[in-house]
C-alpha cells in the first residue's frame, strides 16, 4: 500500500483499538505499584502519563504505534510536546470531550490541544 492510499482520517475502529492497546498496558504498569481493579485512580494517572510522555514527545503511543496511527500538531505536523500531550491526556481520560467528533473525526480533546490523528508513515 502506497503513501497515496492511505485514507487521510483512520477509522474509529483503528482509533478505538489503539486506545485500547494503550488502557491495557496502562492497567499492567499500574499493577506495579498499585490494585488497578480496585484502585481506579491508578491506570487513569499512568495513561495521562503515557499520553504526556509519548504523544508529547514522539507523537503516538506505544497502541498507536501498533495500529499504524500518528497524533501531531495540526499546525506543524510535529509532536506536541509535553504540556499539550498532558492536556490531551487529561482530556482524553475524561472521556467526555473524546466523545463529540467533528467532519474529520476530531474530538474535542484534539480540537483543543490542536491535534490530528493520520496514519503513521
Amino acid at each position: 500500500m502506497t503513501d497515496a492510499s492511505l485514507p487521510a482520517v483512520p477509522s474509529l475502529a483503528r482509533r478505538f483499538g489503539a486506545l485500547l492497546l494503550d488502557w491495557m498496558l496502562c492497567v499492567l504498569v499500574a499493577g506495579l505499584f498499585a490494585r488497578p481493579m480496585v484502585d481506579a485512580w491508578a491506570p487513569v494517572v499512568v495513561l495521562i502519563a503515557e499520553y504526556t510522555f509519548f504523544v508529547g514527545l514522539f507523537g503516538q503511543t506505544p497502541g498507536m504505534r501498533l495500529a499504524k496511527i500518528t497524533c501531531l500538531g495540526e499546525q506543524t505536523g510535529q509532536p506536541v510536546g509535553l504540556l499539550r500531550g498532558a492536556v490531551r491526556g487529561i482530556l482524553l481520560a475524561l472521556v467526555l470531550p473524546a466523545l463529540p467528533l467533528d467532519a474529520e473525526r476530531r474530538g474535542l480533546h484534539d480540537r483543543i490541544t490542536g491535534t490530528l490523528i493520520r496514519p503513521a508513515v
